[in-house]
């Protein structure tokens, strides 16, 4: 039987649709950690903007140093797959707590200010999803961003990404398969250029490219705040001969000193549940400290790993994460 992937229409939440939308997102939650949301009130004349200077900041500055630094040299000899490496060219924007756009030089005008605005709308749309999935939960209203917020709030940055064309796209993945480390994560993708998978049971599943749409995954911190009821999941990105796809995520996720363990609520609901199957309790900066040497590796060791680390404070100069 053929799934079908969850796809959200937000107008839905105001009527006399909104039950079922709802029901969809807990599913889609529950069951594929994944959904895509279509009219979620981000214009899509920004959207334009954003996807337009996008390729011509990596046509400009980005992709005569791929090829020169990757695709011209990467594959000579090659005969098996490479894991240790991913066909992608990236940068990373940090929004909050502070900004570091005033600190990339060939970053245009006009594209900051584009991407300022984006972001701007995104972090509204995190929040707002961020409710629904308190209200699903039967958790308090701002519960979910009150426990990512530390000392200065959430964090929130931005990992802009190109996928170039690949001539033998057998031999390395775009992005290998990983779970996202943060809390919920808003993509925009190319609608032309597909090659976002995620796993589903033992199955790979296209995200399937759709103009102005944005698509939802959630990370691992949400898993841990839900113990397990919500989740996240693998997911990769294909390589292809032709064209380039473009990747900008978004990733709403908790500051490096908040704490995070399971919602006390949710785990007064599971009564019966065994002590060995509540997750662990941790600061999210020492979290992140794990998974920046096993990002590509399965995540339940890493929740294992952390039920024997200790609380304690972080310096108020972690750096902040995306993933």
């Amino acid at each position: 039987m053929e799934l079908s992937f969850p796809i959200i229409n937000m107008e839905n939440l105001n009527g006399e649709k909104r039950s079922s939308t709802m029901e969809i997102i807990h599913d889609a939650c529950e069951n594929w950690g994944f959904f895509e949301l279509i009219n979620h009130g981000i214009s899509h004349e920004l959207m334009d903007k954003v996807e337009t200077l996008t390729k011509q900041h990596y046509k400009k500055c980005m992709e005569q140093r791929f090829n020169e630094l990757v695709a011209s040299k990467t594959l000579e000899g090659v005969e098996n797959e490479i894991i240790d490496m991913d066909w992608e060219s990236t940068f990373f924007l940090r929004h909050l707590p502070l900004s570091n756009m005033a600190e990339l030089p060939d970053l245009e005008e006009n594209y900051k200010t584009a991407m300022k605005e984006f972001v701007v709308e995104l972090e509204k749309l995190a929040e707002l999803l961020l409710d629904l999935l308190c209200e699903n939960l039967g958790l308090e209203k701002g519960y979910l961003k009150k426990a990512f917020c530390g000392a200065k709030g959430p964090t929130f940055g931005t990992k802009v990404g190109n996928y170039p064309p690949c001539p033998r796209p057998e031999l390395v993945k775009g992005l290998r398969a990983h779970t996202d480390a943060g809390g919920i994560i808003l993509l925009f993708q190319d609608d032309q250029v597909s090659g976002l998978q995620l796993l589903k049971g033992d199955q790979w599943i296209d995200v399937p490219p759709m103009k102005h749409s944005i698509v939802i995954n959630l990370g691992d911190q949400l898993e841990v705040i839900t113990n397990g009821k919500y989740k996240s999941v693998m997911h990769r990105v294909l390589t292809q001969t032709e064209g380039t796809r473009m990747s900008i995520a978004s990733f709403y996720n908790p500051g490096s000193d908040a704490v995070i363990y399971p919602a006390p609520e949710l785990l007064e609901k599971e009564k019966a549940v065994d002590e060995s199957q509540i997750y662990p309790k941790f600061v999210f900066a020492d979290y992140m400290e794990l998974y920046a040497g096993v990002k590509f590796q399965a995540k339940e060791p890493r929740f294992e790993a952390m039920k024997a680390v200790e609380t304690m404070p972080v310096s108020a100069t972690a750096p902040m994460a995306i993933g």
